[in-house]
């Protein structure tokens, strides 16, 4: 997983730890799940726009 073993993912949690808080890593957690979320429905209602699909593409010229 990208070239990072165990060890080194352990640190890096311990830091995040360290840094935030036991409390505050709940809310941080949340947050990035629905930003996730939201990401991923703005992508999709992009792909099923039809507008957005023409804006895609170079205007045709005769």
């Amino acid at each position: 997983m990208f070239g990072i073993g165990p060890w080194e993912l352990m640190v890096v949690f311990a830091i995040i730890l360290l840094l935030f808080g036991g409390k505050r890593l709940p809310e941080i957690a949340t947050g990035l799940g629905s930003a996730i979320k939201n990401f991923k429905q703005a992508t999709k209602e992009a792909a099923e726009d039809p507008e957005a699909k023409s804006l895609k593409e170079p205007p045709k010229t005769a």
